[in-house]
């Protein structure tokens, strides 16, 4: 063991800690260290899980990338999907993909003697990921659709029932118009009523069976209005965007979940600037703590340093031993930062305890993520950074004379 090393630790577990101004000092570095660990721990799990969240609801609902003829544009009534170039076995071979649901969407007005709301009616056939969408069930049950005939089941949303005093196995009354046509009415029965706390899909989405779309739009029997391509992770969205794109052909699109709501996309962008502000500041009041307690140790312990240099030890030794000391005072602080910090972020993932409004913030509970690599990630850094801090101001004890140091009191 290096003479740096085993001084520092002689100190730091020296009895006389115990009866003078170190102790208030160390009890002040360590208590800002595991502040700056709980603080930075709750951030990064905090901002990382409802980027997550967010980006998961959007993608479970409508796909993690949808495929559509460019002809709908912008327009919520597809247009049929143009087969040059689509070859949907290949896409449905691709590695990261979980699975492929074809669907066609229509625009209409549900109405009854208490309201009436403007929807979208996603039609949807026999390959529906109801497993997927089990989660955003809040009563009854998805589309059962076979494509044989005409389902008229529908899974609307919490919002559109309570708009229309709705519950399941209530009937409802849907109008859709066409250009140059009279209106058609349609009457389905509410099998599922779901919620996914994203705005702009609880306050339109209707599902149901695909040939209602179908013969509304005057499409053939096995045509369709796009594809909701679904990965086994939401992060595999980015990589396989370029290779779906060269399966579709040129008449069609791609589109990412992220992007169909760019006022979305934008917001979680805030996530990261937020993150990386509070863990700067954070980490720069744990630097700041850290560095007053190795100034102080030094002036406290004048004496012991003008013998070590008395007794040959070089200023170099000396500095390494006042810093390994201040970063060992860190370690205690460190395990309960991250065991504090933890906790609290355990009980908010099991139990849900901080709620959220899902009209301003897409979820109704605050979502965590507990990364492995960012929590250890986080503690290592911040003792990297307040080592590496440690070193200019160490240089103070070179300015310290043994003769002076040993008569100091």
């Amino acid at each position: 063991m290096s003479f740096p090393l085993y001084f520092s630790k002689k100190i730091a577990f020296s009895k006389d800690n115990k009866n003078n101004l170190s102790r208030v000092i160390i009890f002040i570095g360590r208590l800002s260290v595991a502040l700056g660990i709980i603080v930075s721990l709750i951030t990064v799990s905090t901002g990382f899980g409802s980027k997550k969240a967010i980006k998961e609801r959007l993608a479970d609902f409508s796909g993690h990338i949808t495929v559509r003829s460019t002809r709908s544009n912008s327009s919520y009534n597809t247009s049929v999907l143009d087969n040059q170039g689509l070859d949907l076995k290949k896409i449905k071979e691709l590695p990261d993909v979980a699975s492929v649901q074809k669907y066609a969407t229509v625009t209409g007005i549900m109405r009854n003697e208490h309201n009436f709301a403007g929807i979208i009616f996603k039609g949807v056939g026999k390959d529906f990921d109801s497993l997927r969408f089990k989660k955003f069930l809040i009563a009854g049950t998805s589309p059962k659709v076979t494509e044989k005939g005409y389902y008229n089941g529908v899974t609307i949303s919490q919002k559109i029932a309570n708009d229309l005093h709705l519950k399941v196995k209530d009937s409802i009354v849907t109008v859709f118009s066409k250009a140059d046509q009279k209106p058609i009415y349609r009457k389905f029965e509410v099998v599922g009523i779901y919620r996914t706390d994203i705005k702009m899909i609880d306050d339109q989405f209707v599902l149901g069976g695909i040939n209602h779309v179908r013969k509304i739009q005057d499409m053939k029997p096995d045509e369709i209005g796009g594809l909701d391509i679904f990965f086994k992770n939401v992060n595999d969205i980015d990589r396989n965007m370029p290779e779906i794109e060269k399966l579709i052909g040129y008449k069609n699109y791609a589109e990412k979940a992220t992007e169909k709501f760019p006022q979305i996309t934008d917001w979680i962008s805030i996530f990261d600037t937020n993150i990386a502000l509070i863990i700067i500041i954070m980490l720069i009041v744990v630097v700041i703590n850290i560095i007053m307690v190795l100034l102080i140790l030094i002036i406290e312990r004048t004496n012991s340093i003008g013998l070590l240099k008395t007794l040959g030890a070089s200023n170099a030794q000396i500095r390494a031993t006042f810093i390994n000391y201040t970063l060992i005072i860190m370690v205690p602080g460190l395990l309960y930062g991250n065991a504090i910090g933890l906790g609290l972020i355990f009980i908010q993932k099991i139990f849900g305890v901080i709620k959220l409004n899902p009209e301003n913030y897409y979820v109704s509970t605050v979502p965590v993520d507990l990364n492995p690599i960012a929590i250890i990630s986080i503690s290592l850094g911040i003792l990297l950074i307040s080592g590496l801090a440690l070193i200019v101001p160490s240089y103070l004890i070179s300015k310290i004379s043994p003769v002076k140091a040993i008569k100091y009191n």
